[in-house]
């Protein structure tokens, strides 16, 4: 019921405390029906024999004997138990109703039933157990004296009128003392030392249980708590109080343990879990929905009524100092509610006996079925086994298990230690059903139709909170240690457990909860403090759907750590309707490698034409309300001068375009297969920061995330920012210093200055090979009609046109900007355009192909190749390869050893016709370097000095 409206975890972890719960009640049953065996029925049969450890030791003997036999009547088959059961509570019903009769009964006729009073204390009946109050008292009073001081000589006969002087009497035999007297005084001699009390108070026989019309009722109504040592006494009688403590040598009875109110109710509590026993047997009703409602409010009312009725006839019936006399010593050891039980004390007797035979029986039942039905659910891995049963479904080793558990209950022997174990976990269970049926009422589940009408959420919450309470008003550090096994068993099941999916209520309160934070997260934009990189990490899939670069999302695990948002995404090419099947294997692929790297995320998948359109209207939709990516990581196209997809590096560019137009943050680390993994951490090193651009302060706040993981933790953090010759180096430094400090932010500063210098004829020379390069692209790009005869042209045997021209492309080693490739391939390789190819094969001859290579391939002549070695380079990109080159001069002479280097990263031209100059400056600043991250800001502060 619990892993049904609680999810799993919550039913798992709680019904694993019910199952323990419900074994230790078998034990603390057994103790019980073994405690009444050997005090009431047959006290010779004790083996041992001594102080109270020998009374636990027989306990423990004949608690296991006991359990063996009744392991053996439920193993042989259940429907023993239920006909023995029939018994049991036909005992019960009498012992119940023996006891309101002889309650009614006390009315008219007092039981008798005298208890030996010292004072107002309360004598132990074993020491008077021969002679009973009334001989005692006979004795005393026969030829008792009065004293000048109003008090009577106690304890001894033939006594003169002070006690000191010689006896009066002859023979001197007759002055001897009572047993009595020899408990309070050091000697049998009259002139013994005696303690105070003794000479000093009266002994007196009060009755034990005056009656129901005795008024006794007044007296027992208020509370009266004693400690541990304490003298049992009732305090209507008038004593003289002695000036030192009594002793444990004195004959009185003392008070075993401190009591409470929270005390009583935790050891009281187990009395009443008997009303869910019809519950756990739920697989053995016919109707269980009708069956237990009606039985269980039955039950609760029936127990309620008795246990009520019970404890107001007591303290109407019973004297004070008897009912907290707890083991009855005053009495020499005799049952209590027995004597006041009609006719005789053995029906007490015989059904306490047969009561707590039926309700270990009951519990030993019902404990292998729920642990059978928790391991049946298969969430609890190392439990399996237990499932498994007879072939007439009787739960074989899970009943083995529930012995083994329940013999450790009886080796602890004491039921006041054992009653509160039970308390924590059967309370614990009574708490999650109460939270179940709030939870399920208050998310107004539409599955959620109780049958039941006359019912409100708050019933159930009130029910919870008084189950809370009680686990610390009973016993504080039991109620922690039980939640702690049960947080234990959550945890277990949560990470080890099998995958279950039941439409619980946790899950509809998680979306409950996310649905409101996301509504509030609209309410405005988050603040610089609470910035952090929301990641959607874009990674390429090979022909085989396996992931190119899984770096990227290992590095994506060591700057988040787990925490934040993030998505991973692909773009499969093609239609969606076609290929469904392929983005769902696409998707199941990356959810694999995030949980090889423990990456908390999401997976997302778009089918698309083309890679740039599915990749623009993924960073446009991913995400929801206020929980959408602020920043894109993907990675570097790595030799797109020779790549085999001559687009890779034209998608990498419009993705930066698509970045920058939604404010969003990117990093691209380059050579991502040189980054270390989860495995590898960093023992040394520097992860240094070039800080060229104020892009919102990412550069500074990467490194401090990325340090967070034990792959970063012991690189230290140098910060590189670069001076003109009119900058104030030593000030900059000065600043910059200031300005990390007041972030919290430790690192190394230092200012590099770059001067004014020659174009040298290196980068004079990188700036032609560059524009020698676009040239070639510009003269081979082809409209989409000339691609068509190109492709036709090929079909013939025209061998050395088709390897220059493969020649020149491996040169230009560039991929065309026409988005229309796609559509000739799909056109040239369909079925239906076979017709058209071969119209265009009978009119295309080689002639007109060698003229049309003529005409518009101006760069495979020798006067096209002389016209591009005679190009001059721009001035503006000269400039800018000056600069690129100068600062990787210094980026590499500063960080060559560096772990990581971190680079603004410049935007895309607005131009298209200068992409590849952009890539071509982007590789020559990275040049030399083994790890860089290039960072482009979004636009927005993302660190404040403000915590």
């Amino acid at each position: 019921m619990i892993s049904r409206s609680l999810g799993p975890e919550f039913g798992g972890a709680v019904g694993l405390c019910f199952y323990l719960g419900t074994t230790f009640a078998g034990s603390m049953y057994i103790l019980g029906a073994i405690e009444i065996l050997l005090l009431y029925i047959v006290p010779k049969a004790a083996v041992f024999h001594g102080d109270g450890g020998a009374m636990l030791n027989n306990m423990r003997l004949y608690g296991s004997i006991c359990l063996l036999l009744m392991s053996l009547l439920v193993f042989v088959g259940v429907k023993y138990v239920n006909k023995l059961a029939s018994v049991f509570l036909a005992c019960v019903i009498i012992s119940i109703i023996s006891i309101y009769v002889g309650a009614l009964v006390s009315a008219f006729k007092e039981p008798h039933f005298p208890v030996c009073m010292l004072g107002n204390r309360t004598i132990n009946g074993h020491y008077v157990a021969d002679h009973h109050c009334e001989k005692i008292i006979s004795e005393l009073h026969r030829e008792e004296v009065e004293r000048p001081e109003g008090n009577f000589s106690l304890g001894f006969e033939n006594s003169t009128v002070e006690p000191a002087s010689p006896p009066t009497r002859e023979p001197a035999a007759e002055n001897q003392t009572t047993d009595l007297w020899g408990h309070f005084c050091q000697s049998r001699d009259l002139n013994a030392t005696c303690d105070e009390y003794f000479t000093n108070n009266q002994f007196s026989q009060i009755q034990g249980i005056p009656g129901l019309a005795s008024g006794i009722i007044t007296e027992n109504l208020w509370s009266s708590y004693l400690t541990k040592g304490a003298v049992v006494e009732k305090s209507s009688l008038s004593s003289v109080q002695a000036s030192h403590p009594a002793s444990i040598q004195l004959p009185y009875v003392f008070v075993d343990i401190t009591t409470s109110f929270t005390l009583l109710v935790g050891i009281f509590f187990p009395s009443v879990t008997g009303i869910m026993a019809g519950s756990n047997r739920s697989g053995d009703l016919k109707d269980a929905q009708r069956s237990i409602p009606i039985g269980t409010i039955f039950a609760i009312l029936t127990t309620s009524i008795v246990y009520l009725s019970s404890v107001v006839l007591f303290g109407a019936c019973i004297d004070g100092v008897v009912l907290r006399d707890k083991f009855g010593d005053s009495v020499g050891g005799e049952l209590v509610v027995g004597t006041l039980a009609w006719p005789t004390p053995w029906v007490i007797v015989i059904g306490s006996f047969f009561s707590t035979c039926g309700a270990g029986l009951q519990s030993l039942t019902g404990a292998p079925r729920l642990l059978q039905a928790i391991a049946k659910d298969n969430i609890i891995p190392f439990l399996r086994v237990f499932g498994h049963s007879k072939p007439n479904g009787e739960p074989t080793w899970a009943l083995l298990l529930t012995a083994l558990i329940a013999e450790l209950g009886i080796l602890i022997a004491s039921l006041d230690m054992v009653a509160p174990i039970l308390t924590m976990f059967f309370l614990m269970c009574y708490l999650f059903v109460n939270l179940a049926c709030a939870l399920q009422t208050l998310l107004r589940t539409p599955n959620w139709r109780p049958r039941f009408s006359y019912y409100h959420w708050t019933l159930s919450f009130l029910g919870m909170t008084i189950c809370l309470a009680l686990m610390f008003i009973s016993s504080w550090y039991y109620a922690i240690v039980a939640m702690v096994i049960a947080g234990m068993i959550y945890k277990y099941i949560e990470y080890h457990g099998a995958e279950k999916e039941w439409g619980d209520g946790i899950r509809g309160l998680s979306l409950s909860a996310a649905r409101y934070a996301l509504l509030r997260l609209e309410e405005g934009p988050p603040h610089t403090k609470n910035w952090r990189p929301q990641l959607l990490v874009l990674l390429k899939l090979d022909e085989d759907a396996h992931v190119k670069s899984p770096q990227l999302l290992t590095f994506a695990s060591q700057l988040k750590a787990g925490k934040g948002l993030t998505i991973v995404g692909t773009v499969v090419s093609g239609n969606f309707l076609q290929s469904f099947g392929e983005s769902l294997a696409a998707e199941q692929t990356l959810r694999h490698l995030m949980e090889k790297e423990r990456v908390k995320g999401f997976c997302q998948c778009i089918v698309a034409q083309k890679p740039r359109e599915g990749i623009s209207h993924m960073i446009q939709s991913s995400g929801l309300g206020g929980m959408k990516p602020n920043t894109v990581v993907m990675g570097w196209p790595q030799a797109w001068r020779q790549s085999e997809d001559p687009q890779s590096w034209k998608t990498f560019i419009n993705t930066v375009r698509v970045t920058t137009a939604a404010h969003l943050a990117l990093l691209v680390p380059k050579n991502i297969s040189l980054f270390p993994t989860n495995s590898e951490p960093c023992t040394e090193g520097y992860i240094d920061v070039w800080w060229i651009v104020h892009d919102g302060g990412m550069l500074m706040l990467l490194p401090f995330l990325l340090r967070q993981h034990k792959v970063w933790r012991k690189c230290g953090m140098r910060i590189f920012t670069v001076a003109q010759m009119e900058d104030n180096s030593i000030q900059m430094k000065k600043d910059l210093a200031t300005f990390l400090y007041h972030l919290r932010i430790e690192a190394e500063v230092e200012v590099v200055e770059m001067h004014d210098s020659d174009i040298s004829a290196y980068t004079y020379e990188r700036t032609l090979m560059m524009e020698q390069r676009s040239q070639m692209l510009r003269q081979m790009r082809l409209s989409k009609s000339d691609r068509e005869r190109e492709r036709v042209r090929w079909s013939f045997d025209d061998a050395q046109l088709v390897k220059d021209r493969n020649s020149m492309l491996r040169l230009t080693s560039i991929g065309s900007d026409d988005d229309d490739d796609t559509d000739v391939a799909e056109r040239l390789g369909s079925g239906g355009s076979s017709e058209h190819n071969r119209r265009v094969q009978m009119t295309w001859t080689k002639d007109k192909a060698a003229q049309y290579r003529a005409t518009h391939s101006g760069c495979s002549t020798p006067e096209g190749f002389r016209d591009m070695l005679s190009i001059r380079p721009d001035h503006s990109n000269v400039r800018r390869m000056h600069t690129a080159v100068k600062l990787n001069e210094v980026i590499v002479n500063k960080s060559h050893d560096a772990r990581l280097v971190l680079l603004n990263m410049p935007g895309p031209p607005r131009n298209t016709e200068g992409d590849e100059n952009y890539m071509e400056f982007l590789e020559v600043l990275t040049e030399g370097l083994e790890r860089v991250l290039l960072v482009r800001g979004g636009g927005s502060e993302v660190i404040t000095i403000y915590s």
